[in-house]
């Protein structure tokens, strides 16, 4: 897809700016956009500026909560714009402690968000699209059609729900430690890439320190490969990057993932090797397990020659199996002595430790209701 498809891609699946009532949603505004969308109505800019501090420090939901706001404002404040957040649909719990939560956009959509806790973080997985358009084999959201992208709003608003839910607000506490929600991964549901402007703009009021005061260290993007925009985000954001690999070769990967036709292993790799990392940050190569797939001795070795000197990382992922999928989780031997064969050569390569897939959030699974959705 070129640059100029991806922008048209862009505009066709765009995101509703108003809610049901015809309100502007004033979150994923930069500040400068906020400040100046509220002088048109000859509201200062100090006064816009403590309006993003309530917002993104003090996570409040409605304008009647902001303490130094007139109450004149507030009332016209309340008329034109909102600051909510999706309502909740369902919320599922895991006997591990994973969360899953179905949220209703402004608009009926709904995306699929979840929180996994662990001993010395929490990470939580947000969606970049209502569905997804790159039909990868193996993968339960690419069987559901891409209905649009999510807008800045609606990707902080998965963000700031969690925070609600865990009782986590300030901002600024996320500096202090002690936190439940500790880390971002953009691995739901879609291709954050194929959304890479809005994405970008959510994710620099997430790294914001006036903002959500999220590190860019603490966020993950996770991307099937568009070569082109992995070079525009680690020019633009250089958050950590994960890269959906699951093959060794071309004829393999253009079968289980289409967009390998278009940028092509050699490429992919490249971008890889190009991207600014940090001494101590790696690139994450995300490697699901397919049973007589890709999980051969053969396969690792050749994993091994592919990947050669990026400073990286290969999470193997036992495949999360769901109605209808063509594919079985390798042996857990088999896995094994696939990482063995990476570690003896001197890679890091966990074998990741399933989540969720007692309630459809493991990775992979996430599919939310697609006969729902109208376009």
């Amino acid at each position: 897809m070129s640059d100029s498809s991806i922008e048209k891609h862009a505009r066709v699946f765009a995101a509703p700016k108003t809610d049901s009532e015809g309100r502007q949603n004033l979150i994923g505004l930069s500040k400068d956009e906020l400040i100046s969308l509220l002088q048109e109505y000859q509201v200062p800019g100090f006064r816009a500026k403590q309006v993003w501090h309530w917002i993104y420090q003090r996570g409040v939901k409605s304008f009647d909560e902001m303490g130094n706001i007139p109450k004149d404002m507030k009332a016209f404040m309340n008329d034109r714009f909102s600051i909510g957040r999706p309502s909740v649909e369902t919320e599922q719990k895991s006997k591990d402690g994973t969360i899953k939560w179905l949220l209703k956009l402004d608009d009926g959509q709904l995306v699929e968000t979840v929180f996994i806790p662990e001993k010395t973080r929490g990470t939580l997985c947000i969606s970049s699209q209502i569905g997804c358009t790159l039909t990868c084999k193996f993968c339960h959201t690419g069987t559901q059609p891409l209905v649009r992208n999510l807008g800045p709003h609606e990707l902080l608003q998965q963000i700031m729900h969690a925070r609600d839910v865990l009782n986590e607000w300030p901002s600024t506490a996320a500096k202090e430690g002690g936190r439940d929600f500790t880390n971002i991964v953009l691995m739901g549901m879609g291709e954050p890439l194929y959304n890479y402007e809005n994405v970008a703009k959510a994710m620099k009021i997430c790294m914001d320190d006036d903002g959500l005061c999220i590190s860019k260290r603490r966020i993950t993007l996770s991307t099937s490969g568009l070569v082109p925009l992995i070079t525009r985000c680690g020019e633009e954001l250089n958050v950590n990057l994960a890269i959906s690999l699951h093959a060794v070769n071309d004829e393999l990967r253009s079968d289980i993932m289409p967009i390998n036709k278009k940028y092509p292993l050699k490429e992919l790799m490249q971008a890889c090797r190009d991207y600014p990392l940090d001494k101590k940050r790696r690139i994450t190569f995300e490697y699901v397990m397919l049973k007589d797939i890709n999980d051969r001795d053969e396969d690792a070795h050749q994993l091994v020659k592919l990947i050669g000197d990026i400073p990286a990382k290969i999470n193997l992922i036992p495949f999360n199996e769901w109605p209808g999928s063509e594919f079985a989780c390798s042996d857990r031997s088999r896995i094994e002595k696939f990482s063995k064969i990476l570690r003896d050569k001197g890679m890091d390569a966990p074998i990741r430790k399933t989540r969720g897939d007692d309630i459809l959030a493991a990775c992979g699974q996430l599919k939310s209701a697609s006969k729902r959705y109208k376009k």
